[in-house]
């Protein structure tokens, strides 16, 4: 039997979750259906900053106007997510604008900078440039200042699905879209499978939603329609500390422009950018993407090779299709196809963008569907705040009364705000749950379960996403044995199911190693693999 909403979103990601939030929100019927998990794809793979898009002013103006205005609203109702990160730009003694044109160029971003409580521009010498990070190259003849936003993108996606939850829509994440409902020319629901329980159903809706990202050709050619992409593959490597507690734009060996970013723990260093247009499930990483950027953030950071390097990691940009042009210049707007004028009624596509515009783009989607549904509702999403973000958290308080050290207060109160009084109060209640399981991000046995039972966390990979499991330095080798038992224990698996999702998930941690084994690093993933096969292959006898 079939259920009817007025709208069916299909994709879980920044975008397709900010969808179902304001539909929700506006009071309509709405499902959500993502066929991994929340953020799995292009959300994921992004460097983690709501940030202007700078570069889009040489060739793309409203973009970055618009980028930054959504940042601003982001901030705001996602204020315990984001931490600002304070850019140099270093310009070395060949650099093709000289620091001169850098400057001109920052003084127009400066004006945008205001929608985003960003700060404008400071010019340093060389001197004082190394005073605040020694480790730049003395090559330098300047550097810039500038900054931008980073924000915890897994947690901004889970937020806005709980949000739609609680406004009434249904989420449905593992689900896969596996066809189309339709009466002649209409679209009028879409066939799924839960690909963890197996079940098939029909799901009738007014209006489907195709926010797939880099997938929405597949499923806009499902339903019958086109859609065209040139999508972009992009890199970046992950290093297991904060080199620097400074972001920095470098200019790669190519002329194109890359971030060097502290981002939580870690640094990020990215992105490459190239047309690929192969299956989006399965993105290659090669080792000719990391030498390049390495190579690149050498000549502007020479000790860049020093640091372990922890995993490359991979995501695909489902850009507007353009030609003729390099990829870097592909522009990062956005487009709502209403397939009603290609004769397929009842579905709209939504591609291209950015992170940083996710909630315009959904803000978009969902007043083109109140004008079909005649449906007089406002949107919302840039004043009401987020699960957790609705009023501060004061640490220190919420340190003395659950009696608990500052950093996992902090931590806590960053990933779920004021909902981090649930998760104490688990351990108040029962003060095992204080276990700590994952050592290299204070995760404990507390944290793991509310995800489980409150944020739709199936598998460990899910809870790599919900409190970063798996992404330390150890990345997983010492918490998916222990993270599996837990799922086992919350979701009834037995003890072949548990010893099945650990290796699943090693394996795909695997993958992003690979591809950065070199001198040091191949002794460290000895260590890993001894550990693993030690845990996970049954001990032989001797004979």
């Amino acid at each position: 039997m079939s259920k009817t909403y007025d709208i069916a979103v299909i994709g879980g990601g920044a975008t397709g979750t900010g969808i179902a939030r304001d539909a929700a929100l506006r009071g309509l019927k709405t499902i959500l259906i993502e066929k991994k998990d929340f953020s799995a794809g292009t959300t994921g793979a992004c460097g983690g900053m709501i940030h202007g898009g700078s570069r889009y002013l040489l060739f793309d103006v409203e973009t970055t106007r618009l980028s930054c205005i959504d940042s601003g609203y982001i901030q705001n109702i996602a204020s315990n997510l984001i931490f600002r990160i304070p850019f140099l730009i270093p310009v070395m003694k060949d650099d093709k604008y000289g620091i001169e044109k850098w400057e001109a160029f920052l003084k127009v971003y400066d004006k945008f900078q205001r929608y985003k409580s960003g700060k404008g521009h400071t010019r340093l010498t060389k001197e004082e440039a190394l005073r605040l990070e020694p480790g730049l190259s003395h090559d330098i003849v300047g550097a810039l200042s500038m900054d931008e936003w980073g924000i915890d993108v897994f947690r901004l996606t889970v937020l806005n699905a709980l949000s739609a939850r609680e406004a009434g829509a249904d989420i449905r994440n593992h689900t896969e879209v596996a066809g189309f409902i339709k009466t002649g020319q209409r679209v009028k629901g879409v066939r799924v499978k839960d690909k963890i329980s197996g079940r098939a159903e029909d799901i009738e809706a007014k209006i489907i939603v195709n926010a797939a990202g880099p997938w929405v050709t597949k499923i806009a050619k499902m339903a019958g329609a086109s859609v065209k992409l040139r999508p972009s593959r992009g890199v970046q490597i992950v290093f297991e500390r904060r080199i620097s507690n400074l972001g920095m734009t470098i200019t790669a060996i190519d002329g194109r422009p890359l971030y060097f970013i502290p981002h939580e723990h870690t640094t990020i260093l990215g992105t490459t950018d190239d047309d690929y247009f192969g299956d989006p499930d399965n993105l290659p990483i090669y080792n000719d993407d990391i030498e390049y950027l390495l190579t690149s953030a050498q000549r502007v950071f020479p000790e860049i090779r020093k640091y372990r390097r922890m995993r490359a990691m991979a995501g695909l940009r489902p850009s507007l299709f353009e030609w003729g042009k390099v990829e870097e210049d592909v522009s990062r707007e956005f487009e709502i196809f209403d397939h009603e004028k290609d004769g397929i009624n009842g579905f709209i596509t939504i591609a291209g963008g950015k992170l940083a515009m996710y909630r315009l783009m959904a803000e978009k989607v969902t007043d083109l569907i109140c004008h079909k549904l005649k449906i007089d509702k406002k949107c919302t999403t840039h004043t009401a705040p987020l699960p957790g973000a609705e009023e501060a958290v004061d640490t220190v308080s919420l340190t003395r009364e659950f009696k608990m050290p500052l950093y996992p207060a902090r931590r806590l109160i960053f990933k779920y705000g004021t909902r981090a009084r649930d998760i104490l109060k688990m351990i108040k209640a029962d003060p095992y749950l204080g276990s700590v399981i994952c050592n290299c991000e204070a995760i404990t046995e507390a944290e793991i379960r509310y995800c489980i039972r409150n944020e739709w966390a199936f598998t460990v990979d899910d809870l790599r996403r919900r409190a970063r499991l798996g992404m330390g330095p150890c990345q997983g080798m010492r918490c998916a044995s222990t993270a599996a038992a837990i799922l086992g224990d919350e979701l009834g698996w037995n003890s072949v199911k548990i010893k099945e999702e650990t290796v699943n998930f090693l394996q795909e941690r695997w993958k992003g190693k690979r591809p950065l084994l070199d001198g040091a690093q191949i002794l460290q993933e000895e260590l890993n693999q001894a550990v693993y096969c030690n845990l996970l292959t049954p001990r032989q006898t001797q004979p």
